[in-house]
């Protein structure tokens, strides 16, 4: 074996606080930074027939790649690009080119775990080894005053234990250069067309701002923090519907891994410094916290989370199926807060979290459909997908999940009434439906 090593990018596709990339450039040897598109998720599908990743978070995440190629480049390395299943081709690498480690970050929900548990034991077969890093939550777990299994089954008991008591740790340094091995053809980008999905219209607000890649969430996070200054109202804005900058929009970048959580809360603390923290600030931390939160969960109840039964194994109601959904699916529930949910969901790939909050309560208490097949819609068409989130918040809208409600009801009047006075959003929403191809199609 060869004084090498693979850096195995999955949701952690950044330079600034990537462990797996330091701990290898720190362990001085030649470096082959990899990213795989996994086929079975480009060109995959649910449970229930959706996409398992629709045209918006796929040139997120084609974008993403395109940007750590190009800051790897910059540092004197590139990175190889391959389509197919993890597992092999980087097995069938660390082979050919006799490395002795795979770097990577560690992911804790199913499928991620059968392919690094399958990329292992192959490995293992030929002398070589994962060492695995950490860089999706804002804590380390080894931080915190309890283990996984006794995480807090309340979000206020854990937020208790760990806000004001567990520091948070410094980003890693941004690597200057990156030792790398020229032995290897780079590969190309896929595009959509390569994955069958559509080309994206841009002629919403949320298509022209979002721009995959670390480059983008660090602007992003600059503009909101910085250049605007929004998050000093953050509180107060933070369940608009409608816009831009009621809200972070930080969301894609950190479930891709363009954006560290570390970063985002370093940055955070330094705007305090020189502005001032009040509760909007704060409630920036907060929203990072739930994060953790629910990562955490995922690792604690493992599938469960995505079992009909949730984290709370209760048993299904008989009244919950799934074809009291398609009228929510398709956006014509005859409910217009709803229906103008579903389609900017539909059609940006963008929901806020009162939208979410929205739709699924709808779907699971007005409609008696099937939570998990709201939380399958949402996997397709979210630009800022993350598993033990999206799982998470599912489970606890449906009284399956760490709330002592066993429903949380939102009426769908009332909530147009106090988040959509003027009425700006369902009626931007609406005549979109009548008048654009959306129409025809539905």
């Amino acid at each position: 074996m060869e004084n090498r090593a693979i850096v195995w990018f999955r949701n952690d596709l950044r330079i600034h606080d990537n462990e797996a990339l330091t701990e290898a450039i720190n362990k001085k040897v030649q470096i082959i930074p990899v990213y795989v598109f996994d086929e079975r998720i480009f060109k995959g599908k649910t449970s229930y027939g959706f996409d398992k990743i629709q045209s918006f978070r796929t040139q997120f995440i084609i974008e993403s790649v395109e940007d750590l190629r190009k800051n790897l480049r910059i540092r004197g390395a590139d990175l190889l690009v391959r389509m197919g299943k993890p597992e092999e081709i980087i097995f069938e690498l660390a082979k050919t080119l006799k490395t002795q480690w795979v770097y990577c970050n560690r992911e804790r929900t199913y499928e991620e775990v059968m392919v690094q548990d399958k990329l292992e034991h192959k490995l293992w077969t030929i002398g070589q080894e994962i060492r695995y890093t950490r860089g999706k939550m804002l804590y380390y777990t080894s931080d915190l005053p309890f283990p996984i299994t006794q995480t807090p089954e309340s979000f206020t008991a854990f937020k208790k234990e760990v806000e004001k008591i567990i520091p948070v740790r410094k980003p890693v340094p941004v690597p200057e250069t990156v030792p790398y091995m020229e032995m290897v053809d780079p590969g190309i980008i896929p595009d959509l067309d390569y994955f069958g999905k559509k080309n994206i219209v841009k002629n919403h607000i949320e298509n022209n701002n979002f721009c995959g890649g670390e480059s983008a969430g660090l602007a992003q996070l600059n503009y909101y923090l910085n250049e605007k200054q929004l998050v000093k109202n953050y509180f107060e804005t933070r369940n608009d519907l409608f816009g831009w900058e009621f809200s972070s929009k930080l969301s894609p970048w950190l479930a891709a891994g363009c954006l560290s959580p570390k970063k985002v809360f370093e940055e955070l603390k330094k705007f305090e410094i020189n502005n001032g923290e009040n509760k909007s600030t704060y409630w920036l931390y907060f929203e990072l916290l739930w994060r953790d939160f629910f990562r955490l969960m995922g690792k604690k109840h493992g599938n469960n989370i995505f079992k009909s039964g949730g984290i709370k194994n209760r048993k299904p109601s008989p009244f919950h199926k799934p074809e009291n959904g398609l009228d929510w699916v398709h956006a014509n529930t005859g409910e217009e807060i709803i229906d103008a949910c579903i389609l900017q969901l539909k059609e940006t790939g963008y929901s806020s979290n009162r939208a979410r909050q929205l739709m699924a309560s709808y779907l699971v208490n007005d409609l008696k459909g099937d939570w998990r097949m709201g939380a399958e819609f949402f996997e397709s068409y979210l630009i800022d997908y993350d598993p033990c989130s999206n799982y998470g918040n599912w489970n606890y809208l449906a009284g399956i999940g760490n709330d002592s409600r066993e429903e949380r009801c939102f009426n769908p009047k009332i909530q147009a009434q106090k988040y959509d006075p003027d009425g700006k959003f369902v009626s931007y929403w609406t005549v979109y439906k009548k008048t654009s191809i959306f129409a025809t199609l539905n």
